[in-house]
């Protein structure tokens, strides 16, 4: 009888997950498994590691990711309706193509469709938005979908020519669109604001481009002076200068395919043997402000999330808080945002921040002080009243510090690189610091290590052409056999230095104690087996700036 009356509750249970976000499309039948993600997970996937060959969007925008790891976002399990059926009544591009490109990228997008599910995942929270402001427009609603061409929905996305967030915007037109960029926060990832100047930008090239999405869908991927010339030339050829007769580059001629794909996709699942995970036809965050100035562990708290579920709605801010100058924003899942309300109600202004008296010591600079407790020099300024850069040892400076210890805030711009630059490629190569001297440059750098000039960059989460300044530490992932240490260079973290076995020592406990890897100690040295005798002589490659200081 209880064995009864337990499956008819667990068939219940099912059927209520199917009807929870359904279709009205009769044809599909959604997995509930893909479905509905419990709230408050927060788990990490390894399969959502940069693309290779056989598991992401071949699309170069992809190749270079600033950040590797990205989290399970905070999802509703709240009863509703699938947000497809809203979607593809909005499309407006053709859809009667007959093109190879075309069809080469439908057939990637259908054998790849766990992909399209991860990607999904990551675009559920921000999806709704996007629809919304895109409909207010009257704006075709595949434009939802370009993210996913784009950056894969990827926020903290970084391509090799320096485009960041989901809209992948660079630097130069995030600014003329309005997206404010210093050390605080970018607003080319904060998802509200990018959406809007994205949306503006499409807007504008499609005016410029006398209504034809296709150019201005091309002109967003290369830019309207290359569609403009493509145009000017086929005129002058007397070609027809629509999108599929142009010479574009070869990015631009596989974008606006993908795109398409992704609509013929979308529009007929059931064609190609795919479930779309069901994304619901509601708010994924509600956008809260605040009065000035938060510790994001803080704001965490008050909102009862976990701060990497936090960074990963508001992936803008660089820091352990937001910006001073503000925006006075955050993005919070919808769960989240009224205990957030009442709780931050409650706390008074100077709560927001920790504060700690400094004490200035002869010699110090502004600058010095601002990089000791992870802030800037422009706000350490304006909270003392300092008008210049001069101060004097021994007066006092007020400084807003973090909360928590710095590896709490994992999604900070200086976790994630560091986590990136943490990041071992392949299991024979060495792991170099260079300290960047005087107008040196990646080609530079690359040559002298005998490394690709482009997975140097991405290795450091940058882009070949931003810019290098002296002293800043890169990592250097080598195969080389003979380390080349850089002894006419006195500022090298790396140093050579020989090491006596004693009674006791391994391999395991000598490189735990130096912060090397055993496989980098046998390449090193001539060692047979896994054994050490007392006296032997070992040679390492250490870096200074990796020890305790306790070698003894």
């Amino acid at each position: 009888m209880f064995s009864s009356n337990l499956k008819s509750v667990l068939l219940f249970s099912s059927l209520l997950l199917l009807t929870a976000c359904n279709e009205t499309k009769t044809a599909q039948s959604p997995d509930p498994g893909t479905e509905l993600t419990p709230a408050k997970t927060l788990t990490s996937d390894s399969s959502l590691r940069a693309p290779d060959t056989t598991t992401a969007l071949p699309t170069s925008s992809l190749d270079d990711l600033e950040f590797e790891q990205f989290e399970q976002l905070y999802l509703s399990t709240e009863t509703t309706h699938s947000i497809w059926p809203r979607l593809r009544a909005g499309f407006q591009l053709p859809s009667d193509i007959q093109h190879p490109s075309l069809q080469n990228e439908i057939n990637w997008f259908a054998k790849h469709d766990k992909y399209l599910q991860r990607v999904l995942t990551r675009a559920d929270p921000f999806f709704y938005y996007i629809l919304e402001e895109a409909e207010k427009r009257n704006l075709p609603t595949e434009l939802v979908l370009l993210p996913i061409v784009e950056s894969a929905y990827q926020p903290f996305a970084y391509s090799h020519g320096r485009a960041a967030g989901i809209w992948q915007f660079i630097p130069s037109t995030g600014r003329i669109y309005g997206l404010k960029q210093n050390w605080w926060y970018d607003g080319r990832r904060d998802i509200y604001a990018s959406t809007q100047a994205a949306l503006n930008y499409l807007e504008s090239l499609n005016k410029q481009f006398k209504g034809d999405w296709m150019l201005a869908l091309a002109a967003y991927n290369s830019g309207s002076g290359t569609v403009q010339r493509a145009i000017r030339r086929n005129k002058k050829a007397n070609r027809p200068t629509d999108f599929w007769h142009l010479k574009l580059p070869r990015e631009t001629r596989s974008y606006v395919p993908k795109l398409l794909a992704l609509k013929e996709i979308i529009a007929h699942p059931e064609d190609y043997s795919i479930t779309l995970r069901c994304i619901p036809d509601a708010p994924g965050f509600v956008q809260v402000k605040t009065k000035a100035q938060i510790d994001l562990a803080l704001a965490a708290e008050l909102a009862d999330i976990e701060l990497q579920t936090l960074y990963s709605y508001n992936p803008a801010f660089n820091r352990w808080a937001t910006d001073p100058d503000g925006p006075h924003t955050l993005l919070l899942p919808v769960d989240a945002a009224e205990q957030f309300k009442l709780n931050y109600a409650a706390l008074p202004v100077e709560a927001h921040l920790r504060w700690t008296r400094h004490k200035i010591k002869s010699g110090e600079t502004l600058g010095e002080i601002a990089q000791k407790y992870k802030t800037s020099v422009k706000h350490l300024k304006k909270v003392n009243n300092i008008r210049g850069n001069n101060i004097r040892a021994g007066k006092y400076l007020m400084i807003p510090v973090a909360s928590k210890n710095s590896s709490s805030y994992s999604l900070s711009s200086t976790q994630r690189l560091k986590s990136l630059q943490n990041t071992k490629r392949g299991n024979s190569s060495t792991r170099i610091n260079h300290i960047v001297q005087k107008g040196e440059s990646f080609w530079d750098i690359s040559r002298k290590y005998k490394v690709d000039m482009h997975r140097l960059a991405k290795w450091n989460g940058m882009a070949i052409r931003d810019p290098l300044r002296q002293g800043q530490k890169l990592v250097v992932w080598t195969k080389s056999t003979q380390l080349s240490v850089n002894t006419h260079n006195p500022n090298s973290t790396i140093k050579s230095i020989h090491y006596t076995v004693r009674n006791g020592d391994s391999l395991s406990r000598i490189a735990s104690k130096y912060n090397v890897n055993v496989k980098d100690l046998h390449r090193w040295n001539t060692i047979k087996g896994k054994y050490l005798k007392p006296g032997q002589r070992l040679k390492l490659y250490i870096d200074v700036t990796e020890q305790s200081g306790r070698q003894g």
